[in-house]
């Protein structure tokens, strides 16, 4: 038996102990590998959390300008105030009195405030995006625990202008429609970040200690939008969709038909950029509160209601909706025609009120028929006999390789968000009375983008160009970062083709039914469109109608749609077509286009009567004269002592002016009614009362059709004005539209 000795026995307690504090000392090694390596970042990045605060910047959101340098959304400087309720506790303040000083300065709940300024948390937003101005007031306070972020503000200096196309951001400076959101990226930027130290609790340091990481500012955008045409666009479409009470909305694009840059794109109703989320429609705020006035009204209900009212408002129709397109549509229809070479403008054609396509009896919109007439006047005309038996002869499957060709089937890759696309037909569904109907423009369906566009390539000898919306980018400096060019998409007609449909299309306009679109001296070419919504027989039609100018050299095509008009007429003519000739009027004379008067033209040009009142009557008699001006003289003196009209009133040429020659009172005369009224009764009718005829609309063409009358006067019938004065009379044509029975 092996007995231990004492120094055995000690080696063998260090070998213990050195065994322990081994594996004490692996132990160790392990739990630092761990909290280093394993769990290192997030120990880390905790232990930053607590002693520090960080805040993000706001970037400086890029501007957004129209083609001429017009801020259309700017960016400015605002502040978000937080506090921390810690450190507002532990400075001893009133809550009471401080959340009601802080709702009356920012305009908040005092129950709200109060709220949050008790809030188990570190850091509570009060509020964001606020005035630096009224911050300054928070500032001036000199308060514990209350902080002050840079951010920044996005501010749309014009209100609803351009709605549809500019969008706009959320609180987070998120574009979250149109441009703002399209090009969201190129527009934000990069943000910053301010990183302050603070102790275990929470609160700051007593020393100060800031470290800031700049931010990028985000691009600048630059539209191909011109303010100018857009202002004029948005004038003209909510008259229309006001006076036609249009229950769907109204859409407007004017395009530079060489490029395809859009200069304007409206659509009504719109919405206030400033204050998105906000309904103004008065008929949509009546319904909203009928449904809260109903007996079985819940929550769900009302809200429901508000989101499909504010959906319908941000809808930007000019994009999004397709439609039938209806006698616009005989544009591409004719254009492929001629281009194959199976029709000329002179070809005769029988119109009796009706054709007949296979069991279907498809009627003209003259139910009595056209009779005789050739190609050119079967499209002044706007004769669907005409287009079926030209569609026929272009065959189901040519006309489906030009529908392609002209954009129909595709989206055009267009800037702004929620393009449609068009709808046809499958090959099984396509047949001859679908070719039949399709040929003047019912069946498929296409958006009013895919329209214009394709219009403009047939003004334009022939090129399908791409639609763009943006011109440029530029930086804070204003350099040019990229530069958006135009895109020819394929040459769909030939300039041969397109020269003679310029031709027919003016034609249309100066003599058929699109004279409501018509302007002296530029020489509109277009074409009406009506078109009865599904399901047929509900009485539901889209106006419309698309013109370009001038004829002979075509600068802008305008397109205006208005959807569901109940205001008592719905024909495209009536409804759309004078407002595309207001559009393109005020275009053409912004853009500096020459006015090209015919002979005819001439006769009626405006002028504004000279200043002849303090001139010897000889005298003012040859001014008047060598003007084109025709006088008549009341008195019996050498000299003008006054006159009416007076200077500067614009009256055709022809119109008289009185000259008086002493102290006689005013001779005053009743202004007789006029309306509905063709132009060579108005004529004689004011002519022998006295009085001056200022021609605007359809009368100016001349036309003596029992069609084109007056449609207002101003002055009103019955009121007493002095001889001379100039009466305004709009006229009218009264366009007829048909539809498939």
């Amino acid at each position: 038996m092996a007995i231990s000795t004492p120094k055995t026995s000690l080696r063998k307690r260090a070998s213990y102990v050195f065994v322990a504090f081994f594996v004490l000392f692996c132990m160790l090694a392990v739990y630092l590998l761990k909290i280093n390596i394993i769990d290192g970042e997030k120990l880390r990045t905790g232990a930053i959390e607590q002693q520090t605060r960080d805040y993000q910047v706001s970037s400086a959101r890029g501007t957004i300008y129209d083609r001429n340098g017009k801020a259309l959304a700017i960016s400015s400087s605002a502040v978000t105030i937080s506090v921390n309720p810690k450190e507002i506790a532990e400075a001893g303040y009133s809550i009471d009195e401080l959340a009601q000083k802080f709702a009356e300065i920012l305009e908040l709940d005092v129950e709200t405030v109060k709220t949050k300024m008790t809030k188990d948390a570190l850091d509570v937003e009060i509020k964001a995006k606020v005035e630096p101005e009224i911050a300054d007031q928070i500032r001036e306070l000199d308060l514990t625990g209350v902080y002050f972020k840079e951010d920044t503000k996005r501010y749309y200096p014009f209100g609803t202008f351009a709605s549809h196309v500019l969008g706009y951001v959320g609180k987070d400076n998120q574009g979250l429609g149109g441009i703002e959101m399209v090009y969201d990226s190129e527009l934000s930027g990069v943000p910053g970040r301010v990183v302050t130290l603070k102790n275990a609790h929470g609160t700051d340091m007593p020393f100060q200690e800031e470290r800031h990481i700049d931010s990028e500012n985000g691009l600048n955008v630059v539209l191909t939008i011109d303010e100018t045409i857009q202002h004029f666009a948005e004038k003209h479409l909510a008259d229309v969709y006001n006076d036609a009470d249009a229950k769907e909305g109204a859409a407007c694009i004017v395009m530079d038909v060489k490029t395809g840059e859009i200069l304007a794109m409206a659509t009504m109703p719109n919405f206030d950029l400033n204050n998105p989320n906000a309904i103004t429609d008065p008929d949509v705020l009546t319904y909203l509160e009928e449904i809260k006035e109903d007996d079985e009204y819940t929550d769900d209900d009302y809200n429901t209601a508000v989101a499909a009212a504010r959906n319908k408002m941000w809808r930007n129709k000019a994009v999004v909706d397709s439609y039938e397109p209806g006698s616009c549509f005989k544009i591409m229809t004719m254009s492929m025609a001629l281009e194959e070479g199976v029709v000329t403008p002179e070809d005769q054609f029988f119109c009796s009120g009706v054709k007949v396509v296979e069991d279907r009896d498809i009627h003209c919109a003259e139910r009595s028929g056209h009779g005789a007439q050739t190609f050119r006047d079967g499209v002044k005309n706007s004769c669907n006999p005409v287009f079926i038996e030209v569609g026929q002869r272009v065959g189901i499957d040519i006309f489906k390789k030009y529908y392609e060709a002209f954009g129909f089937r595709d989206k055009t890759g267009f800037d702004l968000p929620g393009e449609a696309s068009g709808v046809f037909y499958t090959d099984e569904q396509f047949n001859v009375v679908e070719l039949a109907t399709a040929s003047f423009g019912q069946g498929p369906k296409i958006t009013p983008l895919q329209l214009i566009s394709a219009v403009s390539a047939v003004a334009n000898g022939g090129k399908l160009m791409k639609p763009y919306l943006v011109k440029q980018f530029t930086d804070e400096s204003g350099t040019v970062v990229k530069t958006v060019e135009p895109t020819v998409v394929r040459q769909v007609v030939s300039e041969e083709t397109s020269k003679t449909v310029c031709e027919l299309l003016e034609n249309a306009v100066t003599n058929g039914s699109g004279q409501n679109a018509y302007i002296k001296g530029y020489r509109v070419a277009g074409k009406t469109g009506t078109s009865e919504k599904l399901p047929r027989g509900s009485h539901k039609y889209t106006a419309s109608f698309v013109g370009f100018a001038p004829a002979n050299d075509p600068q802008v095509a305008c397109l205006v749609v208005v959807d569901e008009p109940a205001g008592g007429a719905y024909y495209g003519g009536l409804v759309a077509a004078p407002a595309v000739g207001k559009i393109l009027e005020d275009t053409l004379n912004y853009l500096g286009v020459e006015p090209q008067y015919t002979e005819e033209e001439k006769t009626t040009i405006d002028v504004g009567v000279p200043e002849v009142t303090g001139m010897e009557l000889i005298a003012a008699k040859k001014k008047l004269s060598d003007m084109g001006l025709k006088y008549t003289i009341i008195g019996g003196g050498e000299n003008v002592v006054r006159q009416m009209p007076a200077s500067s009133a614009i009256v055709n040429s022809g119109s008289v002016v009185v000259l008086y020659t002493d102290n006689s009172e005013n001779r005053m005369v009743t202004v007789p009614d006029v309306t509905g009224k063709s132009l060579s009764v108005v004529k004689s009718k004011l002519s022998s009362n006295g009085l001056n005829l200022s021609i605007v609309g359809a009368g100016a063409t001349g036309s003596s059709s029992e069609r084109t009358v007056a449609a207002s006067q101003m002055p009103a019938a019955g009121a007493e004005v002095p001889q001379g004065t100039v009466v305004k009379v709009e006229f009218r044509f009264k366009d007829v539209e048909g539809t498939v029975d």
